[in-house]
């Protein structure tokens, strides 16, 4: 079993940062995804940024030059700063972790963002 805690989270006004972290602990893949995903009211959960333990990312187009995913090397902990946050940007943050290849399998418990002035 895989636990993810996820710390970070709450308001901040259009064009703010903020940053989330997630630490994983339990019987984690060698080869492994972590990353974020995040579900707005009334929508689908999506992929906002994944990073492999081999160091290869990737971002929702809507994202990109605007939140940067990163790993603490040899743990399993990652991070995500959000800069020029947007009121689309208002979610709840999901912290995912797959072995890679795989799909999410294991989620943390969520952390609401909310962009708002």
């Amino acid at each position: 079993q895989v636990q993810l805690v996820e710390s970070g989270g709450g308001l901040v006004q259009p064009g703010g940062s903020m940053s989330l972290s997630c630490a994983a602990s339990g019987s984690i893949p060698g080869f492994n995804v972590m990353g974020w995903y995040r579900q707005a009211p009334g929508k689908e959960r999506e992929m906002v940024a994944i990073k492999t333990n081999g160091g290869t990312s990737d971002y929702v187009d809507s994202v990109k030059g605007r939140f940067t995913i990163s790993r603490e090397r040899g743990w399993n902990t990652i991070h995500l700063q959000m800069n020029d946050l947007k009121p689309e940007d208002t979610a709840v943050y999901y912290c995912t972790l797959y072995a890679f290849g795989g799909s999410p399998k294991h989620w943390g418990q969520g952390t609401q963002v909310t962009v708002s002035s």
